[in-house]
């Protein structure tokens, strides 16, 4: 499952033996699964649950999302989607489209999908957002002002999480190649890099494990890497402590795998002297 937590589509990296897996924001919602994927023909189910102390209500909805080359996720209005995207709009049915969760209750959101006849071979994706409703109720009252003494305003933040829900119609395929390896400087902290290419007529999407020759344990894991049609070439960039910066620097291995939950084979691996 995967905690709902702020920011989007960010990575961490620890040292030897921890994973570094995708963080998102805030709040106490757990989501499983963390990607869908329907073939066209039979829905799926993604499970909620709430593990505050209090009753939570989430807003569900569908929206559109492009990748860069940083690897970032651009929202993009409905009326800028292209003709695949609004097109996967149209495909993905979802019930309900908003649930009160009492704590330490999962709740089940059913996914379905309808392809017309005739809809072109390709990949779909269109990204579930939950996104939190605020508890008016639950705001403190702010305490009365005498006049003359300003307006009081009281800001109530809203935290929103997406997945992404991909549609794969016909015979579909794809290879990733990886690209040079640096370890460089970001505002929060260093990071290690490199570059991730991807042809065929689908995303690819897996792990990463970073290895000096010889050793057995890897230096650095992180989960979940994708590359999405819409680019043909993304850069990663993984934040690592500095102790594990220089330990990276040098002859390493590095290794993109499928998602360990349909076998976990080998995409791609390099050998590469990062600086």
């Amino acid at each position: 499952m995967l905690r709902f937590l702020k920011g989007l589509g960010l990575f961490t990296a620890v040292a030897l033996g921890v994973a570094a897996a995708p963080v998102h924001a805030a709040g106490d919602l757990l989501v499983a699964p963390t990607r869908v994927i329907l073939d066209g023909s039979r829905g799926t189910e993604v499970v909620l649950n709430n593990i505050g102390t209090e009753p939570a209500t989430y807003r569900i909805s569908l929206e559109i999302k492009r990748m860069t080359a940083e690897g970032g996720l651009d929202e993009i209005a409905e009326d800028e989607a292209n003709p695949a995207e609004r097109a996967a709009l149209d495909m993905i049915a979802f019930s309900p489209r908003r649930v009160t969760l009492p704590p330490n209750q999962p709740q089940v959101i059913r996914v379905g999908v309808r392809v017309p006849e005739g809809t072109p071979q390709g990949e779909y994706r269109a990204h579930m957002l939950f996104r939190a409703v605020p508890d008016a109720a639950a705001a403190p009252a702010a305490a009365a002002k005498p006049a003359g003494e300003g307006v009081s305003i009281a800001l109530t933040p809203i935290y929103g999480i997406t997945i992404p829900v991909i549609v794969r119609v016909g015979d579909l395929g794809a290879e990733a190649s990886i690209g040079e390896a640096w370890v460089g400087e970001t505002p929060d902290g260093p990071a290690f890099n490199f570059d991730l290419a991807r042809t065929g007529n689908r995303s690819v999407y897996g792990d990463i494990e970073v290895t000096r020759p010889g050793a057995a344990e890897p230096l650095l894991v992180a989960r979940g890497i994708a590359v999405y049609p819409e680019v043909a070439k993304r850069n990663v960039s993984l934040r690592v402590p500095g102790e594990l910066a220089a330990k990276l620097k040098g002859p390493v291995r590095i290794r993109y795998t499928e998602d360990r939950e349909i076998g976990g084979g080998t995409i791609d691996e390099a050998e590469r002297i990062v600086k």
